[in-house]
């Protein structure tokens, strides 16, 4: 594993997609289809992409080079792995959401369930 992976924390993450909104950020959610029902992340700026963890090498056609992309999971383990899997696959403006959406729950928007 690629320990260079960039980490973004959820303090920072609004301010992030502010200031590449010129560029469509992607929060890319690689939780499974149960996670994202029980709690989902929309931000004003970014638009939400839902790939399992599983299926991202199928899809990576959905991704664009050129928009950074937000990796976000439960806890932040399974988005830094992606991360560094589309590091490797040439992906340059690519980003780890530190702590995951349950990180968001705590920090930012209680309102965002906890699981």
């Amino acid at each position: 594993m690629r320990s260079d992976v960039p980490q973004l924390s959820v303090q920072d993450l609004a301010g992030f997609i502010a200031e590449q909104a010129d560029l469509q950020p992607v929060l890319l959610d690689v939780r499974e289809a149960w996670e994202l029902q029980t709690a989902r992340l929309d931000l004003p700026g970014a638009t939400t992409l839902h790939i399992p963890m599983h299926t991202l090498p199928a899809r990576l056609h959905e991704l664009r080079r050129a928009q950074p992309i937000l990796g976000l999971c439960h806890h932040g383990a399974r988005s830094w792995q992606c991360v560094a899997f589309l590091q490797q696959q040439g992906f340059e403006a690519v980003y780890n959401v530190a702590g995951g959406i349950d990180a968001w729950s705590r920090d930012i928007d209680h309102q965002v369930p906890r699981y």
